[in-house]
């Protein structure tokens, strides 16, 4: 995700108001104002404010910039379920994040709490995960369901085919990208879950 993806990531009725509590509770918990919230991820205080309040719906790298500065999961800004044995997670009722610049979407398939998260990636045709590699400090692995990626780790690129999987530390700058006139989709497990 690149700093010029500003456009609103959260896909949900209702979503906007409940992360931009989560971020508040979370940002509190920690004895951040909102000033400094803002100092920490780059973001002014103008649009930490009306992210918190609901009135806007923050992007992909607004939530990966929060993430970050509040060391919790771009998924654990939404909350989730409680501790269960079993967690159930019905397609339709799947956290969903998208960016719309970069062609990248993101539904949560895990529980929104846990050790390891796995989400369903959708490329559109010469999309890309982020406009330059990125790292966090998590281990990930790739299996593409539908489509052809190029997962690139590195400086390195290798292209997957339909199950195909690629495994590497994501501390190591990589990204996504759909180089074909096709969407893919693609499996992510990573652990343990980070911005």
């Amino acid at each position: 995700m690149s700093p010029r993806d500003r456009g609103p990531a959260v896909k949900d009725a209702g979503a906007g108001d409940a992360v931009g509590g989560r971020i508040r509770e979370l940002r509190q918990q920690r004895g951040l104002t909102v000033r400094g919230l803002a100092g920490d991820t780059g973001l002014s205080v103008g649009l930490i404010s009306q992210v918190e309040r609901g009135l806007t719906d923050p992007s992909l790298e607004t939530l990966r910039r929060i993430g970050q500065a509040l060391e919790v999961p771009i998924f654990g800004l939404f909350g989730g379920p409680k501790d269960q044995q079993a967690a159930v997670v019905r397609k339709k009722s799947r956290m969903r994040v998208s960016s719309p610049h970069s062609g990248v979407t993101y539904t949560r398939i895990s529980k929104g709490a846990g050790r390891i998260e796995m989400l369903e990636g959708t490329l559109d045709p010469g999309g890309a995960s982020s406009a330059v590699p990125w790292s966090h400090p998590s281990e990930e692995c790739v299996l593409v369901a539908k489509g052809r990626l190029v997962v690139e780790v590195g400086g390195e690129r290798h292209a997957l085919a339909p199950g195909d999987s690629c495994y590497f530390d994501s501390r190591t700058p990589h990204r996504y990208l759909n180089e074909t006139l096709r969407p893919v989709t693609y499996v992510l497990a990573i652990t343990p879950p980070s911005y």
